[in-house]
């Protein structure tokens, strides 16, 4: 930790320097951070450090500056006009990995997914990248016209549908194409799902889907984007549980990516674009709920409230929508039915018959930490047939997917999946359940890393209740 780091969480022990006092701000960044930052959030932190066992980089670094209690001594000294904004205050930012799980542990209930998104918009918009850092201005430019239209995203998977069945991708392998790609990238690739570019309204055939049996509500369906292009089956599977659960299902064609990735990099003007497109579309569908399937995804629909309430338009139309939106698990849960789905009823196998499978379950952990939700899979897994289900150790902690993090920090993520391995090997679960399509990616390349492919499945946990409950 640099002496500027140091400094800034040693002064003012008790957090009580009001704002603007000591130095003034100094430069154009610090001038845009003291106004952008919600300082009666910075104050709300009592240092108690409830949060630091719950920070995966605190856990890894033991570093003060690397735990929520210390970034927001950072942004508070930045703020007081105490130290700069400088490089590494930056490299803080962008070392955590936003998974909020010091949230529910903090007895002040900081809001600290909000303090650090106020902080990386600025730093989004007002510093350039490091020689070798991903420049991500020029990417989110390139990437925001193919996630606003969900068409474009389906023409841009043809290419990679197109490399991996025509051969492509075999000749690539064999040839050792791919060896000048860093190694977290060469594992991503193996692991990368099979593309679909025609997403869940081709696959399942249509928009609607009417409820078997008496209807008990109608559900809006967010397909999500790399969701609908590279997980499918999954949003086909979903659509299914759904109507067997008795709900009417519609696909808004008109919805766009959730904007998480840009939100949480710090890209606010694209991310409220999404937001209004979505609120827009979900609205004209007239749903009573809008249900999805990713933890991540979900997290930052149901904060749309937040991220439109300055929009005087969306604002009212945010708050309904969010108060819609539930993730899957919970619907299920909600209609009754999931009892005779399931068929508790039937005789579960010993623990040790052949016949049953051991599962755990890593917890997205924007579901668990934002939507609140990390019990309802719990609850549905415990009345699978012929499943045996061990809670994972530290399943709370984040597996360092974290959208793009384990791209653009590979050394933090590859120590942090290297404990999740660990536990996961201690259940001897055959199966390594989640509910987010980062996450599994990420347990994929854990079980890729440790060569145990041939003894460990990763799958979405709708995929395993379409398996187990749909005939």
């Amino acid at each position: 930790m640099n002496s500027s780091m140091h400094n800034s969480m040693s002064s003012s022990p008790n957090g009580m320097q009001d704002k603007g006092s000591g130095q003034r701000p100094a430069g154009a960044l610090q001038h845009q951070l003291v106004h952008a930052l919600d300082y009666e959030q910075l104050m709300n932190c009592m240092r108690c450090g409830f949060c630091q066992p719950s920070c995966p980089t605190f856990r890894e670094t033991g570093l003060e500056a690397a735990s929520p209690r210390g970034r927001i001594a950072l942004m508070k000294a930045v703020a007081d006009g105490l130290m700069e904004p400088d490089a590494p205050f930056k490299q803080q930012m962008d070392l955590c990995l936003g998974c909020r799980a010091c949230e529910p542990v903090c007895p002040s209930d900081v809001k600290y997914g909000q303090l650090l998104e106020q902080t990386r918009e600025v730093l989004f918009e007002h510093t350039e990248p490091q020689p070798g850092a991903v420049p991500l201005r020029r990417l989110h430019k390139l990437a925001k016209p193919i996630f606003k239209r969900h068409r474009r995203l389906r023409l841009m998977s043809t290419i990679l549908q197109a490399y991996q069945r025509s051969g492509l991708q075999r000749l690539a392998r064999r040839g050792r194409m791919l060896r000048w790609l860093p190694q977290h990238m060469q594992t991503m690739e193996r692991i990368m799902p099979q593309a679909d570019s025609g997403g869940v309204v081709k696959r399942a055939g249509g928009h609607r889907f009417p409820a078997k049996g008496e209807r008990i509500g109608t559900v809006g369906l967010f397909r999500g984007c790399i969701m609908d292009v590279l997980f499918t089956e999954t949003n086909v599977n979903t659509v299914r549980l759904l109507t067997e659960a008795g709900y009417d299902v519609v696909i808004p064609e008109e919805q766009s990516c959730c904007g998480a990735l840009f939100s949480h990099s710090g890209d606010r003007t694209t991310a409220l674009e999404f937001a209004v497109q979505n609120v827009r579309a979900f609205r004209e569908a007239d749903v009573d709920y809008i249900a999805t399937n990713a933890g991540g995804c979900g997290a930052t629909l149901i904060e749309y409230d937040h991220l439109l309430a300055e929009e005087a338009e969306w604002a009212e139309p945010a708050r309904r929508f969010s108060k819609q939106v539930k993730d899957i698990s919970k619907l299920l849960l909600r209609s009754g039915r999931w009892n005779d789905l399931a068929d508790p009823a039937k005789p579960s196998p010993a623990e040790d018959s052949c016949s049953s499978v051991t599962v755990t379950y890593q917890d997205s952990c924007h579901l668990r930490n934002v939507m609140r939700a990390g019990d309802s899979p719990r609850r549905l897994l415990r009345m699978m047939p012929d499943t045996k289900f061990v809670e994972l150790e530290g399943a709370e902690i984040c597996c360092a997917s974290a959208g793009i993090y384990n791209l653009v920090q590979p050394q933090m993520a590859n120590a942090i999946l290297d404990a999740r391995m660990y536990a996961v090997e201690a259940t001897k679960a055959s199966v390594i359940l989640t509910s987010n399509p980062g996450y599994l990616l990420q347990m994929k390349a854990g079980v890729e890393r440790e060569q145990a492919h041939d003894r460990i499945q990763v799958m979405h946990i709708v995929e395993y209740f379409a398996e187990k409950v749909l005939k």
